[in-house]
């Protein structure tokens, strides 16, 4: 089901609407990619209702006048805007990949407004933590008996060399799934034209983040955390979301063996037992 609301601004937005239960606000990656990649999150909906957002100009929702109203400091008032539409006092906030650092930002600026915040394969840039180009080969490294890691792996070192050509992206999809198979293929195909490129290129745009003030925020932020990592992500290393998790007063740091950068395709079952447990407490 599809649910509508107005921004702050007057921007239409759009959230897909799934499943029983208490609500979830679900935040995707891209930055700027509409939100139907996530799919039902590996069967979450059997759990929850989840409220999967498309950002302003990507998926169903309108794109703004304002190219500016993409920056993700400013995205924080559209998510304020569905809790208000939801006359929620409190909202569960599960966010994926880019995703996380407006759920960050949101948490930073309304922290009486977050009951519980799951953050996915979280992104980092909101709180300045980097992965380095090493720790990214390290990673994939753990993937050296695959058929197609000579291949991948050339295009990542081309990557963090800096001298990539432009397949090499896509020559490193496979790093990115616990399993490239043809689940993994489809999914990835399935993204192409999702993500909104104006807004990407806006959403970091300065003046977007300030990771000092944000760290200073969330260590007086209250609600208990969540922050899941891919043993295998190549875009966020378990590493670095040990790193986030330790920004948090009251977070639960989970490593979900064998998953990429979307763990609801690797382990379903894993995946929303860990999700819906940690969602489920009081």
């Amino acid at each position: 089901m599809l649910q509508t609301y107005s921004a702050h601004d007057g921007t239409t937005l759009a959230c897909h609407v799934s499943g029983a239960g208490d609500a979830v606000i679900c935040l995707p990656g891209g930055p700027m990619q509409s939100a139907g990649y996530l799919g039902d999150l590996g069967g979450l909906t059997a759990h929850r209702r989840l409220l999967m957002l498309d950002p302003r100009g990507a998926g169903r929702s309108a794109t703004p006048e304002d190219v500016s109203s993409y920056r993700c400091d400013r995205l924080v008032g559209d998510v304020e805007a569905l809790r208000e539409h939801l006359g929620l006092d409190r909202i569960d906030l599960l966010a994926h990949c880019a995703g996380a650092n407006l759920a960050t930002l949101y948490a930073a600026r309304h922290p009486d407004r977050v009951r519980r915040l799951a953050l996915i394969t979280p992104s980092t840039r909101a709180v300045g933590i980097e992965a380095t180009g090493e720790s990214r080969l390290a990673t994939a490294r753990l993937r050296r008996d695959e058929p197609w890691f000579a291949a991948a792996f050339a295009a990542l070192e081309a990557i963090v060399a800096g001298d990539a050509a432009d397949d090499d992206w896509k020559r490193i999809d496979p790093f990115f799934y616990g399993r490239w198979d043809a689940a993994a293929r489809d999914h990835q195909a399935a993204q192409e034209g999702g993500r909104n490129e104006e807004a990407a290129a806006a959403f970091g745009a300065p003046g977007a983040f300030d990771p000092p003030a944000t760290r200073a925020a969330l260590g007086g932020f209250t609600a208990p955390v969540l922050l899941l990592a891919g043993e295998v992500d190549l875009n966020t290393p378990p590493g670095v979301v040990a790193e986030f998790a330790a920004l948090f007063p009251h977070a639960e740091f989970v490593v979900q063996r064998g998953a990429g950068h979307f763990p609801w395709l690797d382990d379903a079952h894993r995946f929303t037992t860990t999700t819906a447990e940690f969602l489920a407490r009081p």
